[in-house]
């Protein structure tokens, strides 16, 4: 998608829509009253989340001209800018037209708007060949009206590179799991040095040497090699500093292993990794934007199978940590790949604090519905800049309870701990587990499972599909807390 910013008087492109954006209740002064008939004849009143098509209007140069509510003008923030501008590219992304000219009531959104659009024009359509024709999107340009185009396109710069971001997380979410295994989601990875991270990948052998056996009896049942990806920006003026840290849990596929899935929807399993993908995007976007920090990102990038060589209910694996797990169900398998992965972080890199996303629970989904992401954590600091990222940036968590008589229920009888609290709290158990191995630093839990893929979605800036969840409000969190 091609972005400009014009001012209000530059004329139309040919085959343009105008979209223009309207306030509730503010519907029929639109133009000073041009587009009054069409609004009277409707029930349009500007409400968040309407739209008014009014094709070949008689005056202006618009083929077509949309009228989007954008609700109460007192509410109208940033989120509501991107949702309406999204909104007006979802309303006409088939028309045949190819290009969509915004005009805002705000003038100091005109960039969120920009970003609303890049973010609603995602598209994972590489492995369609036969689409028809009518179906495919065909506006390839916006352009948003603002009163200073130079301060637009500047505040743009960084919307841009998250975009860029959120869409490759996106594209990671996607991916087929025949064609995205650890070791090419290792290789995308280190892909990404070309923006200036520094990216190191460690293969089984490596692993093994450091004594990761939580991480990897979770891949021993799979043909491909499992991997962990170290992902390094060095952004702050002292390259020594202490960073933070990010770790991202990268199951490429889950069949359950030995405890298989049911087939029912098992092939959603392929998302299974979007921890490790919103990890590798904040990563990306920190790097795009040439961020004021020092910051790790660690993947943990595993495919759990059940062939003969498959870990089984009743084995004991060692962690790195040194302590011992009792597997008593192998479906149970990211908070596994999390044990070592976040020891792993905490022992060589001594971070500030650790954050880990990872579509860990279904619990979580029964809990906290479709839209919300749990937040469990150790410290009431990084947890208050997270919730008040997560707001801003409208990616919704909740935080949730750890409490310590729950801490009893992975306690096993032969090992130090075994990998299952059962039903009850299963969320909270899962945390619970991921603690024993943080080992005092401040750390926080977002377990994503209920947000990291949506069908349908009912958010004008994300398509059906992979969400990117996590990228943008760890971004916003980073930049306004940690960054120099």
């Amino acid at each position: 998608m091609e972005i400009e910013f014009l001012a209000a008087d530059a004329p139309l492109a040919d085959k343009a829509v105008l979209a223009i954006v309207v306030f509730e209740g503010e519907a029929e002064k639109v133009e000073g009253g041009a587009y009054a008939p069409a609004v009277a004849a409707s029930r349009f009143t500007g409400a968040k989340g309407q739209t008014l098509d009014i094709l070949a209007p008689a005056q202006g140069a618009a083929a077509r001209v949309l009228l989007i509510g954008a609700g109460k003008a007192d509410a109208f923030d940033d989120i509501a800018c991107e949702n309406a501008a999204a909104s007006a590219y979802a309303a006409v992304k088939t028309s045949g037209l190819t290009s969509l000219r915004l005009r805002l009531p705000a003038d100091a959104c005109a960039a969120r708007a920009a970003l609303g659009v890049r973010l609603a024009a995602y598209r994972f359509d590489k492995y369609r060949t036969k689409e028809a024709a009518e179906k495919k999107p065909t506006i390839a340009k916006t352009a948003v009206e603002t009163a200073d185009s130079d301060a637009a396109l500047s505040a743009f710069a960084d919307l841009a590179a998250l975009a860029d971001a959120v869409a490759f997380s996106r594209d990671l979410v996607s991916e087929p799991p025949n064609v995205l295994y650890p070791a090419e989601f290792a290789r995308r990875v280190k892909e990404l040095e070309r923006l200036g991270l520094e990216v190191e990948i460690l293969g089984e052998a490596e692993m093994a040497k450091l004594g990761m056996g939580s991480l990897l009896g979770v891949g021993q049942g799979s043909i491909r090699e499992s991997q962990l990806a170290v992902i390094r920006w060095n952004g702050a003026a002292d390259k020594d500093a202490q960073p933070i840290a990010f770790v991202g849990k990268g199951v490429c596929f889950d069949t359950g292993g030995i405890s298989l899935k049911p087939a029912d929807g098992m092939e959603d399993m392929k998302w299974d990794m979007g921890g490790a993908g919103a990890v590798a995007g904040l990563m990306h976007v920190l790097a795009g934007r040439k961020a004021k920090v020092n910051a790790v990102g660690i993947l943990g990038l595993v495919e759990n199978m059940p062939d003969g060589n498959a870990q089984r209910p009743g084995d004991v694996v060692t962690s790195m940590s040194g302590q011992t797990i009792e597997i008593i169900n192998t479906d149970a398998e990211g908070r596994l790949v999390l044990a070592d992965a976040i020891w792993y972080c905490q022992d060589r890199f001594k971070p500030k604090f650790m954050v880990d996303l990872a579509t860990l629970t279904g619990a979580i989904i029964i809990s906290l519905g479709n839209d919300y992401a749990g937040l469990f954590s150790n410290n009431d600091e990084l947890s208050e800049n997270l919730l008040s990222a997560s707001k801003a940036e409208a990616e919704p968590l909740w935080r949730m309870p750890l409490p310590a008589q729950y801490d009893k229920n992975i306690d096993s009888m032969i090992a130090d701990m075994k990998n299952t609290g059962g039903r009850p709290g299963g969320s909270i158990t899962a945390a619970l587990f991921i603690q024993r191995f943080v080992n005092g630093v401040p750390w926080a839990h977002l377990d994503i499972a209920s947000t990291a893929w949506k069908k349908p979605s009912t958010v004008p800036t994300i398509p059906d599909g992979a969400t990117g969840f996590g990228v943008r409000l760890l971004n916003r969190m980073v930049a306004e807390h940690y960054e120099e």
